[in-house]
This record gives structure tokens, C-alpha cells and sequence, in this order.
């Protein structure tokens, strides 16, 4: 027959599995405190990079993306409302100066011009016949003034012969007077003649003129309908690459549309697009690199800013000092730095992840066979470089590696 367990036994039980629950408790406790402190952890050199504090000169950079562009690009536009008839160069063809690319139908253009050439015709024919009708009525009024200056000549000579008559008295003072009386008239109406003469000169060169501004107004219009005739063609006007063209045969197109784009691949310039919080530290003239490729980066400077900001974006064009350069290729991607600012003699290090921006970071630096993690206060930074405003000395060993895995440590042992 079983009995129940003694109290005080039952109590003694509980109290020793109490103990060996705290004390299995307090063990796995201590081991996570102070394993880490047993165990240091360690990186190899080989797998390391590190960098070298020294001082020189360093920039600030905005970092952005960029195009190479054809630094001339040229944009033929249709002279005239025309059809399209036949393409005659596709898009990458090199050109020559003066080399067609387009044939364009210009028959209403080839009859309006026809019809400029008529009412050119017609109005010259209209002024030489104005100027011979005014020079006609210019020749008999100057032929009427010879007659009257005759008559006033003999009218004084008949004057004189009755004055002589008077003094002999062999005439009256009436006679005299009658004579003198028909020679003011003839002298009157000789002067109306030069007037009307001066004036008619006067009119007639007017008409003239007008005559000769509207055929000259006509002659421009037909030179003008004739040069665009000429340049239905689309021809080339230096020699590039056709970079554009319109698609369809057939196609309408009115005056002023682009037909065409020729690029000059002889020299470039880059198109960047940066995040438009720069917007404010961009100026035209500010230095800029473009990195071409791990090897090779080309000076230049920002020499325009577009002025629309378009989906947080604002883009600017930078002129190169090499824009020739053999690297150079239309449509390349590259990176472009823009230098905000500089300084002549600054502490620098190679840059890494650890400098994301200006201020406090934490970095490794390397003390014998330990590196030791220090807060390091950052400055100017580039796409190669930052600036140490405050926290390590010329000569100091930095490491540039990813330590992310590390930052929880104030100190990793080096192999």
C-alpha cells in the first residue's frame, strides 16, 4: 500500500531543482557576456583594403549621370508644306556637304512659284510702260516751256521795238503797253510751265519708286520661293552622321517640321542629369570630370543649365577641354562629377564605405596587429577622396573594406 512522500522531502526536492534551473540559467547568461570577450575577432590583411591619411589638395563633387552628345548636332526643317517622296539616306549614313537625304514632291510650290514669275513679269512690263508714259508727257512739257521761252524772247524784242517807236513818237502809250501787258503774261505762263515741269519730275519719280519697290518686293518673294525649291532636297550643309530621318515614304509635312538631324562626330560634349536638390549649388562655368572609364577621366566645365526641372531632375551640359578625344563614342554613358569646392592643402584618405557624407563616422584604424574602431569627422568628399576635418594624423593606416559586420566592436585582431 503506497504512502504519501514526507513533506519535508517533497520540499527539499523542489528546492535542488530550483537551484540546478538557476544555475543552468545563470551559466548560459554568463557565457553570452563574456564569450565575445574570450573569443576576438580577427580579418586577414590580404582581405582588407587600407588606405594611407596624408595631406594635399582635394574637391567636393556632386556626383551625376551623363550622355556623351554630339557637341553640333544640326536640325534640318522643311522649307515648305510638301509630301515626302523618297528617303534617300537612312539613319547613320555619313554625309557629305551638299549630299541630299530627303526627295520632296514641291508642285504647288513649283506653280506658286510660276505664278510669282508672272506677276513679276507683268509688273516690270507695268513700270517700263509707266516710265515711258511719263517721260512722254515730260518731253512735251518740256517742249511747250522751249516754244514759250521763244515767245517770251520775241515778245521782248517786240517790247523794245515799241519803246524805241514811243520815244520817236511814232506810236502810243497804249501800243506800248499792250506790248509790255502780252510779254508779263508769256513770262507768266513760261513759269507755270517749269513748275508744272519740277513738280511732274517729282510725281513721275515717286511712281517710279513705288513701281520699282513693289517689282522688287516681287522679285525677293520668287528669289525666296526659288531658294526653297533648291532646298526641298534637304541637302546636307557640312559634312556628319545622319543620326535622324523621317520614317514614311509619303508622309505630309508642313513648313518648319524637323525632317532630319546631322550630328558632327568629330567633337562631343556630355548631357548630366543630377537630383534637383543641387539646383541651387549649380552655376554655368563650375569645373566638372567625366569618367570615362576606370582609366580615364576628361576636365570640363559646365556651360549651360537647362532651366526646366523635370521629375526631380535638372540638367546640365558640360563642354570638354579634350572634346575630341578618341574614347568618346555619341550615346556613351558615363559618370560626371561636378566640383562644388576645393582646397588646396586638406587631410585626406582614399574614400570608403565608411564615408557616406559629410560629419561623425566610424573608422577602423590600424594599431600593430589591431584595428581600433575611432569617431573621425568628415569633410570635403569626392568620387576618390574625403576630407578628415578632426580624428586621425598624417601617416595614419584607415581601413577602406566593407566593415559593417564589425561596427559592434571597438577592436578586431588582424592576421
Amino acid at each position: 500500500m503506497d504512502r504519501p512522500l514526507d513533506p519535508a522531502f517533497r520540499k527539499k526536492q523542489f528546492f535542488k531543482r530550483l537551484a540546478l534551473s538557476v544555475l543552468a540559467v545563470s551559466t548560459v547568461v554568463v557565457l553570452f557576456g563574456y564569450a565575445p570577450r574570450w573569443i576576438r575577432p580577427s580579418v586577414n590583411r590580404n582581405d582588407i583594403r587600407i588606405a594611407v591619411v596624408d595631406v594635399g589638395p582635394i574637391e567636393a563633387t556632386i556626383s551625376a549621370t551623363g550622355t556623351v552628345v554630339p557637341e553640333f548636332e544640326q536640325v534640318l526643317s522643311s522649307p515648305l508644306d510638301a509630301r515626302v517622296v523618297k528617303i534617300l539616306k537612312k539613319p547613320g549614313a555619313l554625309l557629305r556637304k551638299g549630299e541630299p537625304i530627303l526627295d520632296l514632291d514641291v508642285s504647288d510650290s513649283v506653280l506658286a512659284l510660276e505664278k510669282l514669275n508672272q506677276q513679276l513679269s507683268l509688273k516690270e512690263n507695268e513700270q517700263t510702260q509707266r516710265k515711258l508714259d511719263l517721260e512722254n508727257k515730260l518731253i512735251d512739257l518740256r517742249s511747250r516751256q522751249q516754244l514759250k521761252e521763244i515767245e517770251v524772247r520775241s515778245l521782248g524784242i517786240q517790247v523794245a521795238k515799241q519803246q524805241k517807236l514811243r520815244t520817236a513818237g511814232l506810236n502810243s502809250e497804249e501800243q506800248l503797253r499792250e506790248a509790255q501787258v502780252t510779254e508779263e503774261k508769256a513770262k507768266v505762263e513760261l513759269k507755270q510751265l517749269k513748275e508744272a515741269i519740277l513738280n511732274e519730275e517729282h510725281a513721275t519719280q515717286a511712281k517710279l519708286d513705288g513701281l520699282a519697290l513693289e517689282t522688287d518686293t516681287l522679285r525677293k518673294e520668287a528669289v525666296q520661293s526659288r531658294k526653297q525649291l533648291e532646298l526641298a532636297t534637304t541637302k546636307a550643309d557640312r559634312d556628319g552622321v545622319l543620326t535622324w530621318v523621317v520614317e514614311e515614304e509619303g508622309a505630309a509635312i508642313r513648313k518648319g517640321d524637323v525632317v532630319a538631324r546631322i550630328a558632327d562626330l568629330s567633337s562631343f560634349r556630355v548631357k548630366a542629369n543630377l537630383s534637383d536638390i543641387h539646383a541651387s549649388k549649380l552655376t554655368i562655368g563650375m569645373p566638372a570630370k567625366v569618367q570615362l572609364n576606370e582609366q580615364t577621366s576628361l576636365d570640363g566645365t559646365i556651360s549651360n543649365i537647362l532651366p526646366t526641372i523635370k521629375d526631380g531632375v535638372v540638367t546640365v551640359m558640360v563642354g570638354l577641354e579634350d572634346k575630341s578625344n578618341k574614347l568618346l563614342r555619341s550615346n556613351l554613358r558615363v559618370d560626371v562629377f561636378v566640383v562644388t569646392d576645393r582646397k588646396q592643402k586638406a587631410l585626406r584618405v582614399n574614400r570608403g564605405p565608411f564615408a557616406n557624407g559629410e560629419g561623425v563616422h566610424d573608422v577602423f584604424v590600424i594599431r600593430g596587429d589591431k584595428a581600433l574602431k575611432r569617431p573621425v569627422r568628415i569633410g570635403l568628399l569626392n568620387f576618390e577622396q574625403c576630407e578628415i576635418v578632426d580624428g586621425l594624423l598624417p601617416g595614419d593606416e584607415v581601413i577602406i573594406s566593407d566593415m559593417k559586420d564589425y561596427m559592434h566592436l571597438n577592436e578586431v585582431k588582424l592576421n
